[in-house]
Parts: structure tokens; sequence; C-alpha cells
């Protein structure tokens, strides 16, 4: 390994031209915090590291690249769009004209010797493919001694393949970036103290330290301190939990309060949140069908072009008649435009915060005709907000109540505290003086106001530790769970003070989006929730569903979504709770929100990354918009490539005229794909940007 060029923030590194080292090598560089971005050559040993400049980088990417773990796994760095045979391809072309004839023929044949062997080997390996027309259509004149003509073909094709390659490399980096977020450093308790170590140093059965605020970066077993851990973005749960010595942790989650201590069982690519990018990474390599359908209809074609040259010479006995046809080929046009347009779709849908892990899901999303929902945290938001307030103290109404509880809330991120402090806000309540409050993790929060111990928690805290009972209230409460809603408790001193019954609020932008996805041809719109037939069906009525199917059981999903898709529909399912992952996975395409489980994200084969309901009318347009302009490529790509092979068949057009316009065509099909817009409001900023 050496340094080829460095400037500030950017190394450019030659290593051997081994592609499997070249892979290792990237992937663990790619990996190391504060490495920003990564760009490869496999073929040429070329390896461009951007990075942040932080003090000691340097030298671990240097030290990485000389040596690579044997097992790199994560991120996969592309192909980079690099421009040496770009060069090499336009220097030719300016040298088949400037030298003399004999170093011209020299400097043609070393240009165009390796698509010539490649289309050799293709036509004994694999029959007619693109390649084998590549390789007459550079080879034929070069033979023939029209070094202009060849080189010139060479150059236009380069390009094609470094303006696709180019858009490939962004797109992918965009979309891993995005999904895969570490931590730059981790705490570790090492030798009976607590340092400060880099996340990739991080080894299996270390002991982690994470505070207030932190994420979990490893899945373990909590080995001392108590906290509260929103794991919302991984498990799907919408209230923080308590982790306690002996429960688990999970990578991904945020401790809310407290400090845990937890041993690193899995970590790096083997912990949940690694599992999931690893996942998606691989999805993002499997071509989606209508590549495939048009990869295939392009090689049909090329015996159109193969026939109608040999043809043509067999009645005109013209060379060069026949290399112009062979410059036709109406397979490049189809080839690159489709795999082009549906990289620069997934891009477009990643900068509008929507991660689409694979072509075949943009191809189906754009053919759906049904939309069935999971209620909560997709209707509705994942942030609560209190309900019903019901005083039990005599002399206490519902405001001081609200005020007593929020005045010590105020002093907990917990999200049942924050609702009701958000409450006391609205409602521009005085604030309660009160002593010294002390938060009891995992279990309540406790001060003293005017004499009188307040405490308000779980059900279980105030029962089972505080001796407080709710015996009384047990049909009222029972009422208030059946509506889907969250308990909160409070008491004074040994007495029940007031309950507060909280739920999911409705996302204020849902009636707006379902009425734009109707616009957008979407027939039937289906609701899926556990709750009563009064409290769903009133729901339902609101938001227009066609279908509300009440008091559900987390198995009845996939049976649903399978029932219609048995009569006919084409079916999205939209969903983030852990018993989602089967109806996504049932569902022509699921959809997850971004605070989904683990299950959840896994299955799915759309992200939602912002926690925005319009994010989803955003993706389906974006891909029956990509759709549409494939469509629009192919007939573009037979139409024009049609009538160039006519006129190449007549005669008309010769061989550097027409390999000029058939490549310009798909140059321009390729720059349309990456270009094309509809209004789709792409001013938003992707999330974390």
């Amino acid at each position: 390994m050496r340094i080829a060029h460095e400037l500030p923030g950017r190394l450019r590194l030659r290593l051997p031209a081994d592609a499997a080292l070249i892979a290792r090598a990237g992937a663990a560089i790619r990996a190391l915090p504060g490495v920003t971005g990564l760009r490869v050559n496999r073929r040429g040993g070329s390896v461009v590291v951007l990075h942040d400049a932080r003090p000691g980088l340097r030298a671990r990417i240097l030290a990485t690249a000389a040596n690579p773990p044997a097992h790199a796994e994560g991120f996969v760095p592309p192909e980079g769009a690099d421009g040496l045979d770009l060069a090499l391809a336009a220097g030719s072309v300016a040298g088949a004209f400037a030298l003399p004839r004999p170093l011209a023929a020299l400097a043609t044949w070393a240009n165009v010797a390796r698509p010539v062997l490649t289309g050799a080997g293709a036509a004994l390996t694999e029959g007619l493919k693109v390649e084998v027309l590549d390789a007459i259509a550079m080879g034929l004149p070069a033979l023939r001694g029209e070094y202009g003509t060849a080189n010139f073909t060479r150059f236009l094709m380069e390009l094609a393949n470094y303006i696709e390659a180019g858009t490939e490399q962004r797109s992918d980096e965009l979309l891993r970036t995005l999904l895969h977020r570490r931590p730059d450093d981790v705490w570790v308790e090492r030798g009976g103290q607590t340092v400060r170590v880099p996340f990739d140093s991080l080894q299996g059965g270390e002991s982690v330290v994470v505070g207030m605020g932190e994420t979990v970066p490893v899945d373990g077993l909590v080995l001392a301190g108590a906290g509260y851990v929103d794991q919302s973005a991984v498990t799907g749960e919408s209230l923080p939990l308590s982790r306690m010595p002996g429960e688990v942790a999970l990578s991904g989650s945020i401790v809310t309060d407290g400090r845990l201590v937890i041993r690193a069982d899995r970590v790096g690519d083997a912990t949940t949140t690694g599992r999931i990018t690893r996942y998606i990474q691989e999805a993002l390599e499997r071509p989606a069908e209508i590549e495939t359908v048009s990869e295939q209809l392009a090689d049909k074609r090329i015996g159109i072009t193969l026939a109608s040259a040999a043809g043509v010479f067999a009645a005109t006995r013209d060379w060069r008649r026949m290399e112009s046809v062979f410059m036709v080929d109406y397979s490049c046009t189809v080839k690159l435009g489709t795999p082009i347009a549906i990289k620069s779709a997934m891009y477009r849908a990643a900068k509008q915060g929507c991660l689409i892990k694979s072509g075949q899901a943009l191809e189906a999303l754009a053919g759906v005709d049904t939309l069935v929902f999971d209620k909560t945290g997709t209707l509705t938001h994942n942030t609560l907000q209190v309900t019903d307030i019901v005083p039990l103290a005599r002399g206490v109404d519902e405001e001081r109540a609200v005020a007593m509880v929020a005045s010590l809330g105020e002093h907990t991120a917990h999200p049942i505290a924050r609702a009701v402090v958000e409450l006391a806000q609205a409602r521009h309540l005085a604030h309660v003086a009160h002593e010294e409050v002390n938060f009891i993790v995992g279990h309540g929060v406790e001060g003293r106001i005017g004499g009188n111990v307040i405490r308000f928690g779980s059900r279980h805290f105030l029962e089972d530790d505080e001796h407080v009972s709710f015996a009384a209230e047990r049909a009222r409460v029972e009422a208030l769970k059946a509506e889907g809603k969250s308990m909160l408790y409070a008491a004074q001193d040994d007495r029940p003070l007031a309950m507060f019954a909280l739920r999911d609020r409705l996302r204020d932008e849902a009636p707006p989006v379902l009425a734009r996805l109707r616009a957008m041809g979407i027939r039937r719109m289906v609701m899926i929730t556990g709750d009563a037939r009064e409290k769903a069906l009133a729901f339902g009525r609101v938001l227009g569903m066609d279908e509300v199917h009440y008091e559900q059981q987390p198995e009845d999903k996939a049976s649903l979504i399978a029932a219609l898709k048995a009569q006919g529909a084409k079916v999205a399912y939209v969903g983030d709770g852990v018993n989602d992952g089967p109806a996504l996975m049932v569902a022509d395409v699921g959809l997850a929100m971004p605070r989904a489980a683990d299950i959840a994200r896994a299955t799915a084969d759309v992200l939602l990354v912002e926690d925005r309901l319009d994010a989803l009318a955003d993706v389906l347009e974006i891909a029956q918009d990509t759709m549409a302009l494939i469509r629009s490529n192919f007939r573009v790509a037979v139409g024009v490539n049609s009538a160039i092979l006519a006129g190449a068949t007549t005669g008309l057009l010769a061989p550097a005229t027409t390999a000029l316009l058939h490549n310009g065509t798909t140059i321009a099909v390729l720059v349309r794909s990456m270009r094309h817009r509809r209004a789709l409001g792409m001013t938003r900023r992707p999330a974390g940007a």
C-alpha cells in the first residue's frame, strides 16, 4: 500500500489490484469514525478516502488499508466512477487524427482491446449479448483502419458508463450512510477505570457505560445501574422501558434517564441494528424485476441489428453500410437507462426521507392500488396526549391535579410525564412550588408540595411499593384501557390523588395525505386496529377509510392482506410494530414507519426515515413517476434507434455519424433518467442532514 496523492481531508491510496482485498479494505476504512466518503476502483487498485481530519484518523486509515481485516462486513463500497478510462478514450480519439498511422493503430488497439476481448468471450460463453455488439462496433472499423470511428465509439461508450457509475455510486453511498450510523467513541470499564475508546476498538465481553441521552452501542445484558431506555427505533415500543441488572438492552436504544453498565454480548455488525443494515445492503444489490426484463428484451434486440447488418452486406457488399448498422444498439439505451432511473429514484426518495431497499420494491410500489394501515404509530403519532383526567381527592379539581403533577414531572424526560407537562403549558397553569424531587428509576416520581408527599407513576409503584390502593377505580381503569389508553396514577401521601389516561394523537397531516393518495390512484384504503368497535369506526369515518377491521389480533393482519391479494388487489401495508412483520412480508410492498420495530424494519421494503405520513405519498409518487419514465425511455430508445437503423441501412448515415447519433441517444436517456423531475416537492432536506 502507498499514498498516491494527499490533500487535507482527502487521501488517494494505491493497493494491489485484488478486488477482494480492496473490498475488505474499503469496508473497514468506511467503518472508521470520521470517514465521510469513499470511492474505490478495484481494477486500478485505487481507494479515495474523504475524512474530517480528526487527530489520529489518518494513521488509522493507513494502518487499516495496509492490513485490512480478514472479514470486513457492513458497507460494501461501490465501484467508483473513475475518469481514467474516459480520459484515455478521449485521448485516443485525438491520437487517431494527430498521430502517424502506425502509432494511431497501436493506440487504437490498446484502447479497444479490452472490450473486443470481452465481447469475444461473451460470444463463446453466453451467446448474443450487448458486449458482442460493442466488440463488433469497435473492432470492425479498427480492422479496416478507420481509427477515428473506433476510438470515437469507445469514447461515447465510456462516457455513458462514467455517468452510470457516478450516479450509482452517489445513490448507494447516500442510502448506506443514512442506514448505518455508528457512534464515534464509547465509554468502557478497563482496569478499574472508565475510559473513552474508539467504537471500532470495542471487544465482545467488555463492560460498556451508557449515560443519559446516549445511544446504546451494543446488544447485551445490563450488569449494573438502572434507567429508562427509548427503544422505539428498534422495537417500536412507544414508551421508554425500565432496564435493571439482568435485563437486555438493544443497540440503537437511547437512555432517557439513569445510567447503565452493559456487557457487550454483540458488537458492530452482529448487533440488532447492524443486522438490519446488512439486510438492506444485500437487498440493494438485488436487481429489480424490470431491470432483468429490460436486459432480456435488450439482448433479444441485438439479433435485429446483426440480421440487418448481414442483410445489408449481402445486398450491397458495402462494408461501410454494414459498419453503420453495427453502430446501432438498441440494448445500450434500454439496459443502462433502467437501472439509472431506479438508482436515481432511490436517491431522490432517500433525500425525501424514504429508503427504498430494492428496485423490486420501487416497481411493486408503483402498481399498488390498495393501502392497508396499522393505526397505532402510523395514522397516529408516537407522542402521547392526555385524554382523560380523573381527580380522586377531595378539593382537587382537574387543573390542580394537572398543575401538581406537571410541576414535579418537568424534572424528568419520561414521555408520560412530558405529556402532562405539555397539557399544563397548553392550559397556562401556574407552576406549583415544591421541594426536592426524587426520580425513582423504573417506578415514578415523588416530591413534597405544601407539606404533602406527591407521588406519581405506575400502578405497581403506588399500590405495591407505596401501598396506595386504586381498587375502587378498577372499573373506570378497565374502561379506559379498553379504549387503548395508557394510565398514569398519582397519590397524595397514602391516598389516591388523580388518574390520567393518555394515548397517541391523530397525525394532523393524515386527512390531506389520504386525499392525496386517492388522487394518485389508490382505490381502497383499509385500517386495522385492536380498538373496540365504536372507537375504531369513529376513527375510520374521520379519515374516510373504505374498510375498518377492529378488535384485531396480531395474527389476523397477514390473513387479511392475503385475502385482499386473493381478490386481485395490489396491496401495500404500512406498519411499525413487532407484530407487523408477517403482514409486511405478505403484502406486495411493506412500508415501515421510522420508529418501527427491528422485525418491521427488516421485513419492510420501504423505510420512512422522517416521522411524517406525507413521506408515504412522496415515495409513491416517485415510484409511479419512475416507472412512467422507464416506459417512456423504452419507447424513445426503440423509436430513435429504429430511425438511425433505417438511415444506416439505406446508406444515408456514415459509421461515425451513426455512432454519434446512437451513443448520443444513450447519453441523453441516461441524463434524462438522472435529472427527470416532476413537481415532487424536492426541497425538503434528508433526515440528519
